[in-house]
């Protein structure tokens, strides 16, 4: 009775540890976020459904966008020129969006603002953003009821297949002279792995006893 007592009170502490440090990693996450989400813009695209015509669709018109936005606004736009641009285009922008859906069969509303969300952890190349509220582009296709894609619009870490992409030494500059060094340094920063070494196998290796062989 007293093994079962120790067993419980054991798999509670490491429980109630993991989800400690689960926490805390959180809150720090979003402390971090909160610091250098005022010099960035994230680019935000929800798609109709989930269907799997409807998920294509969605990043056809988030590649469309993004192309259209960059050559627009060119390689040096700071980031309130990129929001001014935005604001000033965005009934062109919705057009343009409606019109590129309709030569594909789609005749989805397209509705695009700037707006304050919520984002998790996302890796853009060997650079880590954490969770937290960040302002940014939202572009709602249709009902918007889809999974949805996001990026980084200014600097520009917006890719195609962020995964693989290498971030550009220019949106590294931009952020290295934007955010305090110690905060630059944490999103290069390997997301810390969280290590416990459940002391329940010991426990129960610890009360094994060992099988005496058969004399013969």
């Amino acid at each position: 009775m007293k093994q079962k007592r120790d067993l419980f009170l054991c798999i509670t502490c490491l429980l109630l540890a993991l989800l400690f440090t689960m926490a805390e990693g959180r809150s720090a996450d979003e402390a971090l976020a909160a610091r250098i989400a005022p010099e960035i813009l994230r680019f935000h695209v929800l798609a109709n459904s989930d269907s799997t015509d409807d998920q294509n669709l969605k990043l056809k018109v988030r590649t469309m966008l993004l192309n259209t936005i960059y050559e627009e606004m060119g390689e040096n736009a700071s980031l309130e020129e990129t929001k001014t641009y935005v604001r000033s285009h965005k009934d062109r922008l919705e057009e343009k969006a409606e019109m590129y859906m309709r030569t594909l069969g789609y005749d989805y509303p397209a509705h695009m603002e700037l707006t304050n969300t919520y984002f998790p952890t996302k890796t853009y190349g060997d650079m880590v953003f954490p969770c937290g509220n960040y302002e940014a582009v939202r572009v709602k296709i249709g009902e918007g009821k889809g999974h949805n894609w996001w990026c980084v619009l200014y600097p520009p870490l917006c890719f195609v297949d962020s995964s693989y992409a290498v971030v550009p030494d220019t949106s590294k500059e931009i952020l290295r002279e934007s955010i305090d060094a110690s905060d630059y340094k944490k999103l290069n920063k390997e997301s810390p792995k969280i290590h416990i070494r459940l002391k329940l196998i010991d426990l129960l290796q610890k009360d094994k006893k060992p099988i005496a062989a058969n004399p013969k």
